[in-house]
């Protein structure tokens, strides 16, 4: 295994920041533990040897260049395939046990790419079952429902997911990749570091979530936690929040919703499918064609405001109004419901 360690400072610094978010934390106590195999409490499939092999294999993706999220994924699926007891030499034994498992689809097709990266690694090839993820149109709350979560979360949490809401950015992007040096406080603008292929963008923000970065503690270099802590506290403030208001649809909200739910609305304000395309920092047109058939409005579903002054209209401007015309002196607003 000594030869698939990286021997860079930089690539140490990878590891440790892995390990430190737990990408491989049952396979460090594994590793650990690999100095004889009488040392090594094994079930099933769990031999010293598959062990050690799972080890080696977080160390290659990271020398591949996969993200620090998908190594954890692949890690964490192939560690449950070998504890259920299949036999990593077999590739039958491994479909076996993929097809037994009440899984869902999605997850089916991961288990299989995690363990055609693992014969990758070894030279290897097979031939995989095939499964098909069926695409889902992705669950739209009302923006009440959004903000009624919001206010019912910590500073921490509610500064998180008002983010999510106005930049449709992804979780990740927002939490393990957005740092400080990143955020214009005065011009109120974010530079986006992106994830998963995206294109690199600068988001606007408004004054409300300017006030709400400004509570926070800025001794870290980055702004937030890392993403399984903040999952982990989301989805126990949820769970509150959608007792308290007896409405079960809270739960469906998680941090991926916010972006679904920013990419309809533009779309619905705007009808510009390049202008969606350019906030979610898509590649392809393809991905962001999803958000014209998610949410079908009707012609008088609006909100409608007046502003008396110019600091008024900038604030509805801020609250995600829309300028409609002048009358009798004012300026009249209006935003989808």
């Amino acid at each position: 295994m000594g030869d698939l360690i990286p021997n860079t400072k930089k690539s140490n610094s990878r590891i440790n920041s892995i390990d430190s978010s737990q990408v491989c934390v049952t396979l460090a106590k594994g590793a650990k533990n690999l100095t004889t195999a009488a040392e090594i409490k094994t079930v099933a499939g769990e031999s010293p040897e598959t062990k050690g092999n799972i080890v080696s294999f977080s160390f290659w993706l990271l020398k591949q260049g996969y993200s620090e999220a998908t190594i954890k994924g692949r890690v964490k699926l192939l560690n449950r395939l070998m504890r259920l007891g299949a036999n990593f030499a077999d590739e039958e034994s491994i479909k076996k046990i993929i097809a037994e498992q009440k899984w869902s689809v999605s997850r089916k097709v991961n288990a299989v790419d995690a363990y055609d990266s693992y014969l990758k690694m070894h030279g290897k090839t097979w031939n995989p079952p095939i499964y098909r993820r069926v695409r889902k149109l992705p669950f739209i709350p009302t923006e009440m429902e959004l903000d009624q979560l919001i206010a019912g979360c910590s500073k921490t949490m509610a500064t998180f997911l008002q983010l999510l809401k106005e930049t449709g950015m992804r979780s990740g992007e927002a939490c393990q990749l957005l740092k400080w040096i990143d955020i214009d406080l005065e011009q109120r603008t974010i530079r986006v570091t992106p994830e998963k292929g995206s294109n690199p963008r600068i988001l606007p923000f408004s004054l409300k979530l300017a006030d709400m970065l400004n509570m926070l503690p800025k001794n870290t270099e980055t702004v937030f936690s890392n993403a399984d802590l903040m999952r982990r506290n989301f989805n126990k403030q949820r769970k509150r929040i959608a007792f308290k208001l007896k409405n079960s649809r809270i739960l469906q909200i998680t941090f991926h919703t916010f972006r679904h739910w920013k990419a309809t609305m533009e779309y619905h304000k705007t009808r510009d499918i390049l202008h969606v395309k350019e906030i979610l920092g898509h590649k392809s047109l393809n991905n962001t064609m999803l958000y014209t058939q998610l949410i079908s409005f009707k012609d008088d579903d609006f909100t409608a405001a007046v502003a008396h002054s110019e600091e008024e209209a900038c604030k509805l401007i801020e609250g995600g109004f829309e300028f409609v015309c002048d009358f009798s002196g004012n300026k009249l607003f209006r935003k989808r419901k």
